[in-house]
């Protein structure tokens, strides 16, 4: 017997396949900024300069860029970062195509790279800062790209991620992932045919441990001065937290 489309695509989250992950953002990514900016009222961009100016960049940093999708939170680091380097990691080679299209465009001092961010050839210590987009909720296991995180920071480095969160109230929590998945399906139905696509980040939501989850896991390996800036009461957040060393919490 087929199983129904949502409770396939249920198990698919689940397990969070790579492929099957890929093949979602492979399918959004000429629409990705614009369906980022639909679902969070255009304060995708405010929300991404916050994380930016938590990061506390300086000129000579090494930074690296997470599930950087068509690379707007790189971008916004290789302004601060100009005798350093910045480079910007997906494994959707869509949206690194896009990424190096619009570097061509501005100019701009930044290298992108198709990897798996659970396993990239860096060595030990390498960056300053790490930072992640909306990508923390979409791996196959979080606390194996939080080991891998730590391992590429220098002593003193800061990890910030960017994500959806679960809010505490569990009746606004309700209504916002009712909102995200009428809405998400919707404009998957309009823009690509197929109102999964979208709803698939609602139902990433539900299984993904929150930004206090997170939190969590974070501790567990090895980060201190973990914290958490809420936005929009919970429905997103900012992680933080720092690798053992000389450097201390961000402001």
């Amino acid at each position: 017997m087929t199983q129904p489309p949502k409770l396939a695509m249920l198990e698919h989250i689940s397990s969070k396949d790579k492929n099957y992950v890929n093949q979602i953002f492979a399918a959004i990514a000429p629409r990705y900024d614009l369906v980022t900016k639909l679902l969070s009222f255009g304060q995708d961009q405010r929300w991404k300069r916050k994380l930016v100016g938590m990061a506390a960049l300086e000129p000579q940093h090494q930074v690296l860029d997470l599930a950087c999708g068509t690379g707007d939170i790189t971008f916004l680091m290789a302004d601060r970062v100009r005798n350093g380097r910045v480079i910007g990691v997906d494994i959707t080679p869509g949206m690194i195509e896009l990424a190096r299209s619009k570097a061509r465009s501005i100019a701009a001092r930044v290298q992108f790279e198709v990897g798996d961010i659970m396993r990239l050839d860096h060595p030990d210590c390498s960056f300053d800062r790490i930072t992640v987009g909306y990508g923390v909720r979409n791996v196959p296991h979080i606390p194996q790209l939080l080991n891998e995180a730590i391992r590429l920071l220098k002593p003193g480095g800061l990890f910030l991620s960017l994500d959806f969160g679960k809010p505490a109230q569990p009746s606004y929590c309700r209504i916002y992932l009712r909102f995200l998945g009428v809405v998400g399906s919707t404009l998957g139905w309009l823009l690509h045919r197929d109102p999964d696509v979208y709803g698939y980040i609602a139902e990433s939501i539900k299984l993904y441990p929150g930004q206090d989850g997170v939190k969590r896991l974070m501790g567990e390996a090895g980060f201190v001065d973990t914290g958490i800036v809420q936005v929009f009461r919970g429905a997103m957040a900012i992680n933080f937290g720092c690798k053992p060393g000389r450097e201390g919490q961000p402001h």
